[in-house]
């Protein structure tokens, strides 16, 4: 009978399970793979760095749905995808991970690039584990992809020898339940063993759908939990339903239509005015798909202090009073659990206060911003112009930072593939990867990388990869020549001390594309903002726009940390 070896029923395992391609770069330990990756059909993506396959890995599941798929080597190149998989644990992206390690005989030893990166990794995955024989490599990849998709998205790591790489097999036909013996529970999926998760329990739908009728000013908010039950259009199927206010996290953005009269915009530190402050006001408040973060909720003890009813719905019933207080927990699939409330809500009539759609749906000042500085350009110009002329269906990846704030508060995606931002851990560096990873994932869209100076420097080496793969990706940088967020925190909160956060050493960004073939431009004032813009945009083929901007302009509004909305600061004078 013929045989296999371990990398190649490895390749064979992850084309079962829909992988189309790997974002990786290779080295000694996991060679044997990469040598049966020359001539095996599932693609493969060569990065600059480490980091930025797991950073793609992750920008090519957020926009699909589908798992993402990392490969370093052992030792360096297992350290280097560390923050990229922490990273997409946090924001609940599917995602797993391989490595090579050295020989079997050798673990335990100190040898060449042997670091145990399942010990390293078990805090930031939902399984990691290092597989002894090569029987065993195919059911620990099926119980790496069963862990990653659910039912709470997250990562797994699966570690491989290099000799267990190269033993043979005798080849066989797959078995679909390989993992059912062989996966113990993964992290975040105990709620998994509580009962069917498809439907949320039809006492607790009750009691939310009859907390809503007896509400005068409720207000729904949703996160990114949306995302990945695929729960859009329920979501918008329910607002028709109800007619009221409503919100979102950063992650929560596209689920409302973005159209829709009553999306009050983002909440949070850095969020809308009037959307922290009907959280404030709220008497009902709906939270569907959300974890209630610090970046949220400021001080939990203050958050929604007039809402006689909490109601929260999610998959990870551990989320349940875990930073606020729950009245209504409503635990399931949060698709089937909308889907649930809809059905019920069809039959109800809703009393909203005609003073608190008065109120919430008042129009709006415009954000407010540092619009003193006339002889500079100002990133809010420049972001204003972007997005309003950006296409329909574009995709837009951003790095952390001011930058970061800026486009979550202007952007109205149509869906929630069209924005794409690192929440949980707040990663500098991931904004151009994961547009590649957007871009692999749909090269037939738009796809635009809004950029700071500090973050764009940490993955600038990936402007290589576009052009190995003449991938169409268009970086929009934004250039305070600071670290702008903790300048802005050292301007606010430490007396104007400010430490480490200038870059008057950046470098001509314009000429650093052109020594990649990118074609780029620099703009500085914003007389000639509009024409460059449209340009940009315009640009069939990879393009940077360097936008070199005022240094001292502060994202507005900002909720100081661990404070409430009564805290909230707009840049008016004091």
């Amino acid at each position: 009978m013929k045989t296999r070896t371990g990398a190649e029923i490895a390749l064979d395992v992850l084309a079962d399970e829909g992988v189309e391609v790997i974002f990786g770069y290779p080295g000694g330990a996991i060679m044997p793979l990469y040598d049966a990756l020359y001539s095996h059909d599932v693609r493969h993506i060569l990065v600059r760095h480490e980091a930025a396959a797991a950073f793609a890995a992750s920008g090519y599941a957020r926009t699909t749905g589908r798992t993402g798929v990392c490969m370093a080597t052992s030792g360096p190149g297992a350290t280097n995808l560390v923050t990229g998989i922490a990273d997409a644990l946090l924001d609940n992206v599917p995602l797993v991970a391989i490595t090579g390690q050295v020989r079997s005989s050798m673990m335990g030893t100190d040898a060449f690039q042997e670091i145990d990166i399942v010990g390293i990794t078990q805090a930031i995955t939902k399984r990691s584990e290092v597989v002894r024989n090569v029987q065993d490599i195919e059911p620990a990849l099926r119980a790496a992809f069963k862990s990653a998709r659910g039912p709470r998205p997250g990562t797994a790591l699966v570690d491989l020898p290099s000799d267990v790489l190269k033993a043979r097999l005798e080849r066989r036909a797959f078995t679909r339940d390989a993992s059912t013996d062989y996966a113990g529970t993964s992290r975040n999926d105990t709620a998994a063993q509580q009962g069917d998760l498809r439907q949320a329990h039809a006492v607790s739908v009750k009691a939310a759908v009859e907390a809503l009728r007896r509400a005068t000013r409720p207000l729904i908010m949703v996160g990114g939990g949306a995302r990945w039950s695929g729960a859009t259009a329920a979501y918008r199927a329910l607002l028709r339903l109800l007619g009221v206010p409503h919100c979102a996290t950063l992650h929560g953005l596209g689920c409302s239509d973005p159209c829709d009269p009553l999306f009050l915009g983002m909440a949070g530190m850095h969020g809308t005015r009037r959307a922290n402050l009907a959280i404030e006001q709220t008497d009902c408040l709906v939270a569907l798909g959300m974890r209630f973060d610090d970046r949220i909720t400021g001080d939990p003890q203050t958050f929604a202090p007039n809402a006689r009813d909490i109601i929260h719905a999610d998959i990870d019933a551990s989320e349940f009073g875990k930073t606020v207080r729950v009245d209504i927990a409503l635990h399931g699939d949060l698709r089937g659990t909308i889907e649930q409330l809809n059905a019920r809500l069809r039959t109800t009539v809703m009393h909203v206060g005609s003073e608190w759609l008065r109120l919430t749906l008042a129009p709006s000042a415009s954000l407010p911003i540092d619009a003193s500085q006339d002889r500079y350009l100002s990133a809010t110009d420049a972001l204003d112009s972007f997005f309003a002329a950006l296409p329909t269906d574009a995709i837009v990846t951003t790095d952390v930072g001011q930058h970061q704030m800026w486009a979550a508060q202007r952007v109205s995606p149509r869906d929630m593939t069209s924005f794409i931002s690192s929440g949980g851990l707040g990663s500098m560096g991931f904004g151009l990867p994961a547009a590649i990873g957007a871009q692999i994932a749909h090269p037939n869209r738009p796809v635009f990388a809004v950029v700071g100076d500090g973050g764009f420097q940490m993955s600038m080496a990936e402007l290589a990869t576009l052009r190995r793969y003449n991938l169409p990706v268009k970086i929009l940088l934004i250039d305070n020549a600071h670290l702008g967020m903790v300048r802005q925190w050292q301007e606010l909160f430490f007396d104007c001390r400010y430490s480490e956060t200038q870059l008057p050493e950046n470098p001509d960004f314009t000429l650093l594309a052109r020594a990649y073939d990118i074609n780029s431009k620099r703009v500085d004032a914003r007389s000639n903002l509009a024409e460059a813009m449209g340009r940009f945009i315009r640009e069939p083929r990879a393009a940077l726009l360097h936008c070199s901007c005022y240094p001292h302009e502060n994202v507005w509004p900002i909720i100081p940390a661990g404070t409430s909305v009564g805290h909230m600061m707009d840049g008016s004078p004091a």
